[in-house]
């Protein structure tokens, strides 16, 4: 037996999507405003995995410029034929409104970390797609959503057969359930006779759930279980909270496993926060005497610990990962793990061949923008973690920044940027044209309801300087070196507000460390960038 611990991925991999090809498992997840979309993951033995590719072109024009914070692609469900991978996701245009203005795509690809198709738009009823390969007929899965006055926006679970060339709707679109309970996250397998309808129960956050429903015909009508699959909602003690938006996958042995998101909270006075955002995580599945999936450890909590079998020596079926592209690359200016939000249809503010081993950041617009702002980052996958950077430029206005940030999103950041200040004891005249003034570090800490300058630091910028970032028990710590000294940068500052669960708004994805550069004026300020570490423990 193999053991694996959860999550098994690990900071910002929400909403897995769990598919089995021969002796190789691939697992999907939501990528929201960030790119690159979709990104896949691949293990042999459900413990260890690594990045196999993400499905290029998913969005249209590759950009989401303007789509609002925690929009974008949301819950991708990963399917596979027989020949080949089938991906069906939403884009997400509005959150937080009666109208999500939703559509649905799907792509194919043989090779996950391969060339996908073009996206085909499919009928867009709500969030949450899923397909169901039945034979020779493909259904689509989808949630329903009521926007009107009155309306439910979670209201039922519709299933819609596609033509498998055209991949028009054929016949009718079926209502399979609707629930007093918020259900969402659709996907069907087929078991002794039994459909097996496996939902997301409950929302997102900590009331989160599996909740299962059966039917002998695909189209109902559907019998709810009476007790969930999976939840933690009626134990806040538990290391593995959020647990919910399940998938059933059978493994090669007949036994059978779920995969589903989760999340590792931090205690605050003010609650717990979700830092890390929502993980990957797996669960071994037997069934009962009456035919329902059960956890196989005898509870619906989520385990963290979870012995499964072992897989043979040489895989049955091998699909290899495609080669990481690496920055600078004319079609894709990312490697994993990078990443970058809204779009990459411009890829020449990044640039890795101006200066051997260094990144060339362009600055653009400022860091709450949602069309174009020069950054990219990394998951933060632990509660303990260090960042740092070595940055060298010249900014010779305040319109002018580049530096290390920890960000959520655009309304929660924490950033240590070098920029340009006023001479000292000058306020902030913005007259920065007839010369003077002084570099500096400028610490900044934005949230929901407002930004806040929390230090400013004079320094000699000449040469090189290197901005790092601690973050433990919840507070970052900035700090920079010169000469080999490690100098602290303002006060710590509360991390835990980069989090899933602070605020008024609804958030979705998780903290990440990364670069940045910013020109309001011109776009044409540059800063280079080389060394970047993130290290989490």
């Amino acid at each position: 037996m193999t053991l694996l611990r959860n999550p098994v991925l690990r900071g910002f991999a929400p909403d897995p999507s769990l598919v089995r090809v021969g002796d190789w498992y691939y697992v999907a997840t939501s990528s929201f405003e960030w790119f690159p979309t979709i990104p896949i993951h691949r293990s042999r033995d459900l413990a260890r995995w690594e990045y196999a590719g993400h499905v290029r072109g998913a969005v249209p024009g590759d950009s989401l410029a303007g789509v609002p914070d925690s929009g974008g692609v949301w819950a991708p469900s990963l399917s596979w034929d027989g020949e080949r991978f089938w991906v069906v996701y939403s884009v997400v245009r509005s959150v937080g409104t009666p109208y999500f203005d939703v559509d649905t795509y799907v792509s194919t690809a043989v090779e996950v970390g391969g060339k996908w198709t073009a996206p085909r738009r499919l009928p867009s009823h709500g969030f949450d797609p899923a397909l169901f390969h039945d034979e020779e007929r493909l259904w689509l899965l989808n949630l329903q959503n009521d926007h009107r006055p009155g309306g439910r926006r979670f209201a039922g679970i519709m299933l819609t057969e596609l033509d498998r060339e055209s991949l028009g709707p054929v016949g009718d679109t079926h209502l399979l359930l609707q629930h007093e309970r918020l259900i969402e996250g659709p996907k069907l397998v087929r078991r002794d006779g039994w459909y097996h309808l496996v939902l997301a129960e409950g929302g997102t956050g900590f009331e989160h759930g599996v909740r299962t429903a059966r039917s002998r015909a695909v189209t109902g009508p559907y019998e709810l279980d009476e007790r969930p699959l999976l939840t933690s909602r009626d134990d806040p003690s538990l290391p593995l909270q959020k647990a919910g938006h399940g998938e059933l996958v059978q493994m090669p042995d007949g036994d059978w496993v779920l995969s589903h998101l989760t999340a590792r909270p931090l205690q605050t006075p003010d609650g717990p926060r979700c830092t890390l955002g929502r993980e990957t995580a797996i669960q071994a599945v037997t069934w009962d005497k009456a035919g329902w999936p059960r956890l196989r450890h005898g509870d619906w909590h989520p385990a963290v610990e979870v012995d499964v079998p072992t897989p043979s020596a040489e895989p049955e079926h091998q699909h290899q990962p495609q080669p990481q592209p690496q920055l600078g690359d004319p079609d894709e200016p990312l490697g994993w793990p990078w990443s970058t939000p809204r779009g990459y249809a411009d890829p020449s503010w990044a640039d890795t061949t101006a200066r051997p081993d260094w990144i060339r950041l362009t600055g653009r617009h400022g860091p709450e923008s949602r069309w174009a702002h020069s950054l990219l980052a990394q998951r933060i996958t632990e509660h303990r973690a260090e960042a740092e950077v070595t940055v060298e430029a010249g900014p010779h206005t305040f319109t002018q920044a580049a530096g290390l940030v920890l960000r959520y999103n655009t309304e929660a950041y924490l950033s240590l940027d070098l920029t340009w200040a006023e001479p000292e004891g000058e306020g902030q005249q913005g007259q920065q044209w007839r010369g003077g003034g002084r570099t500096v570090l400028s610490l900044v800490e934005r949230e929901e309801f407002g930004t806040r300058q929390a230090a400013v630091v004079e320094v000699d910028a000449s040469g090189p300087l290197t901005l790092g970032v601690t973050v433990d028990d919840g507070r970052a710590r900035f700090w920079y070196v010169r000469q080999g000294v490690r100098t602290p940068v303002g006060p710590p500052l509360d991390f835990t507000k980069l989090s899933d669960d602070y605020g008024s708004k609804l958030r979705f994805t998780g903290a990440m460390a990364g670069i940045h550069a910013v020109d309001l004026v011109d776009a044409a300020f540059t800063a280079d960038f080389t060394g970047f570490r993130l290290t989490c423990w």
